[in-house]
Formats: structure tokens, C-alpha cells, sequence
């Protein structure tokens, strides 16, 4: 049986907004969950009702089987970091990190032991006598996590509590919080815009559009195996390509050149015959130059970015703009022209209407 279960989850305001949709979701004890999405998509109210800070309008909410709509958060045994870390500023380290221990009355050598092995787990021994002001914004999430880590709880919700801090801060809080899931085995529901923190931390991703789920599974299925436009752009950096295209005689138009699809669509060639498909190429999976078992194609070079390990290079072809992601030893020249390679195994067919993946 699953730990925590989302059945049809609604939350619609009094106002008649509908915030999410029929949100399905079975996590397994222990699991890093990661919601992902663009702003207003429902990601964080989602995280809210699940916390009980906000009411399920419909559906329902299970945690071990048991049925926990009308609970509140801390008969759930929830622990949540939001964005603003919500420290209080006239307590020090030790006692912000204790603070939930004392609500519960426990003895004072029981909370010293618990709040000494989580500041050596967080790395914040040497701040315990030191005030939040004093404290660097890696390290005061650091405490937002510890007070919410010593409570043992079996749930641990985060909403986007990487947000206010720089990008080196950023990278180092992913692998610290990756690792401290690993030690406390917690089952981790964590709220995300960015898909690079999502990619890099999740057992399994949800996406979420507009209130609704897009597509739940690991990154690697989101990646190699995106189930619309929505998730295959959203996932990826530079996003894939999208080039429109109506299909004629088999084949489409991808800016001046013309693309034979029957290595795609095989024997559904026909069925897609003067409808709109979009293929969709990502900017890493090209190859340079003529490759066999591969569609070849001239393009424009308009511009380039040398980032270090790859070079982005926005090209045009006929009239259809796209980026291609290569090696910085081959940056061709601005204003230049250049052959690339797409590999069959490596394009994507997508409905022109519904946006969803051609199989």
C-alpha cells in the first residue's frame, strides 16, 4: 500500500477559481517527490492542502490508508521549509532548532542530544550561539531545515526554499538536502519552478500546467519520454526545438527544407496526412556535419554563446528559429552557415491539435 495517496484532489476558492484539477498522485515511504511547474500552476496550493494550511475541495487525502482530510497539520505529522525561511530573530541557532522540542516537553538533555547530532548533520555546530541575522542565506535555510528535521516526522514538505538564495548557494543546498534525505529516509514532498533542481533531485517528478498534471515519472522517463509540448519543453536546458509543420505527401517543411516523416510515423503516415504534427528535436541531440540515419539539414548561424563546456548556437532555417547545443571547439562563426545531423532515434512527433507525443 502506498504511504501517502492523492485521490481526484480539487481546490476550487470562493471566488469559483479552480486552482487544481483532479490531482492523482501514490507516493512510497521514503520517496523525493518533486512538484515542478510555472508560476500559478498549482504546485503550491497542491503542497498546502497536503500540509492541511489549506482545504481539499474535493477528493480525498490518505496517509498510511487512513483518510486525513479533516486533520489538521500537526496530527499529520508534517514537517514544512517555506521560501522565507521563517526563522524567529531574537532566538539563537540552538534555539530556533529546538523550538518544536519544547513545544512538545521534552526534557531539556533529550532536546540538546537531538539538536547537537542535527546541527552536525546540517553543518551548523560552530552557529549554534549565533542569531539569524548573523547567519548567510545557505545557512539560515540550513536552520529553516533543522527545525523541521529534529521533530521526526515522516513527512517533510519543502516550497521553493532555494529561491532567495544565489546560485553557487543553490547548488550546494541541493546536494546538501539530497544527502539529508538520504540519512533521515523521510518521505519528501519538495515545490519547484526550477527543472534543473527537479532533474537533479527527484526520485520522481510531477509537472503541473494550469492545475493540471501534465506527466508523473523519474527524470529520465520525462526526458527521453515527455508525454506532450508542455513537458518536453518545460524539461531540458535550452528547451527542445518545436518547428510546426503541415504534412504533405508523407513529409513536411522544416523551414526551406522538406522531411521525409515514414522513419517516424511508419504505417500512421496516412492517418496524419494534411494535419498539422510539431516536430521536436532537442539542442544537444544533433551532430554536426552528414550522419547516416539521420535527417540532414543547412542552417543560418545568427548567434552564439560560448558557456564553457558548450557553445549555444541559435541558428535559422528558411524561417524556423531554433538553438543546437555543441562542443566549444566547434563554435562556428557568426553569420556563417553550417550542416547539422538530427538522428531518427532522436525526434519527437507531436499532435498539432492535442500536443500530445505521436508514438
Amino acid at each position: 500500500m502506498a504511504y501517502l495517496t492523492l485521490k481526484n484532489i480539487n481546490k476550487i476558492y470562493p471566488n469559483g477559481y479552480h486552482a487544481v484539477h483532479d490531482f492523482n498522485l501514490e507516493m512510497d515511504k521514503g520517496e523525493f517527490i518533486v512538484f515542478v511547474g510555472p508560476s500559478g500552476c498549482g504546485k503550491s496550493t497542491t503542497l498546502r492542502m497536503i500540509a492541511g494550511l489549506e482545504d481539499i475541495s474535493n477528493g480525498e487525502f490518505l496517509i498510511d490508508g487512513k483518510r486525513a482530510n479533516e486533520q489538521g497539520p500537526r496530527e499529520r505529522g508534517i514537517a514544512m521549509v517555506f521560501q522565507s525561511y521563517a526563522l524567529y530573530p531574537q532566538m539563537t541557532v540552538y534555539d530556533n532548532i529546538a523550538f518544536g522540542l519544547e513545544l512538545q516537553g521534552a526534557d531539556e538533555e533529550y532536546i540538546e542530544e537531538k539538536v547537537l547530532n542535527t546541527a552536525r548533520i546540517l553543518g551548523l555546530t560552530e552557529y549554534l550561539d549565533r542569531l539569524p541575522r548573523a547567519l548567510s542565506g545557505g545557512q539560515r535555510q540550513r536552520v529553516a531545515i533543522g527545525r523541521a528535521l529534529i521533530r521526526k516526522v515522516g513527512i517533510f514538505l519543502m516550497d521553493e526554499p532555494l529561491s532567495n538564495l544565489d546560485a553557487k548557494q543553490r547548488v550546494t543546498m541541493r546536494s546538501e538536502i539530497t544527502q539529508i534525505h538520504r540519512e533521515t529516509g523521510a518521505t519528501t514532498i519538495y515545490v519547484t519552478h526550477d527543472q534543473t533542481e527537479a532533474m537533479t533531485m527527484a526520485d520522481r517528478i510531477v509537472v503541473m500546467k494550469d492545475g493540471y498534471v501534465q506527466q508523473v515519472g523519474t527524470p529520465r522517463e520525462l526526458y527521453f519520454d515527455p508525454v506532450n509540448v508542455f513537458v518536453a519543453g518545460f524539461i531540458g536546458e535550452p528547451p527542445m526545438n518545436f518547428v510546426k509543420g503541415i504534412v504533405e505527401g508523407g513529409k513536411i517543411k522544416f523551414g526551406g527544407e522538406t522531411i521525409d516523416l515514414k522513419h517516424k510515423l511508419g504505417d500512421r503516415l496516412k492517418e496524419y496526412e494534411g494535419k498539422e504534427i510539431v516536430f521536436g528535436f532537442r539542442p544537444e541531440s544533433i551532430v554536426l556535419g552528414k550522419q547516416p540515419e539521420s535527417y540532414v539539414i543547412p542552417a543560418d548561424v545568427e548567434l552564439t554563446e560560448m558557456l564553457g563546456d558548450n557553445t549555444n548556437v541559435y541558428i535559422k532555417v528558411g524561417e524556423a528559429q531554433s538553438i543546437l547545443k555543441i562542443d566549444p571547439h566547434d563554435t562556428p562563426e557568426v553569420d556563417s552557415q553550417i550542416t547539422f545531423s538530427i538522428p531518427f532515434k532522436n525526434v519527437y512527433l507531436f499532435d498539432g491539435k492535442t500536443e500530445s507525443v505521436i508514438k
